[in-house]
């Protein structure tokens, strides 16, 4: 079991954020029955890790209380969402990255980078983000050729078709 004080410690989040996850149902402590010490037990640690995943994940504290609380909440399901999600994020920042570097040599003169390859990162995330909100079903409706032919012509997309697309989000 875990004080207050010692929860806060090993996961990095501060008391009064424990005391106010308590207030709003998020997490709530055991009481000792003997000082009345908010106490934590395994099961809250699990629950703390699971919030602070959604969390990372930009969902408000709200939703994250009504998804632990779900009759059909499964921690594994819950942690492969995580897993896949924050992969997902990885693989974005390390396309912005190389797409920096990139710029980056060619400012120096060390490279020599198109106008379409200045863009390749960002289109590269409206293909990843459109199949992530509409790839299942438009995979089922016109089949996996016809939005693969779309999502390659998406990505040779030339810079002013771009910024159009972007300026209509």
């Amino acid at each position: 079991m875990y004080t207050i004080g010692q929860l806060a410690r090993i996961s990095g989040v501060s008391p009064r954020a424990l005391r106010y996850y308590g207030e709003i149902g998020l997490l709530q402590p055991r009481r000792d029955d003997e000082n009345g010490y908010r106490l934590y037990g395994p099961e809250d640690v699990d629950r703390l890790q699971q919030i602070l995943f959604y969390r990372e994940l930009g969902i408000p504290l709200e939703a994250i209380r009504e998804i632990l609380s779900s009759g059909d909440f499964s921690p594994q399901k819950a942690l492969e969402g995580h897993l896949a999600a924050l992969t997902a994020e990885k693989e974005r920042l390390e396309r912005l990255i190389e797409n920096v570097q990139k710029t980056l040599k060619t400012l120096k003169g060390e490279a020599a980078m198109s106008d379409q390859e200045k863009f390749e990162g960002f289109l590269r995330e409206l293909v990843d983000e459109n199949e992530r909100r509409y790839g299942a079903e438009a995979r089922a409706k016109y089949g996996d050729e016809a939005v693969d032919r779309a999502n390659r012509k998406v990505l040779g997309m030339p810079r002013e078709s771009y910024e159009n697309t972007q300026a209509l989000q």
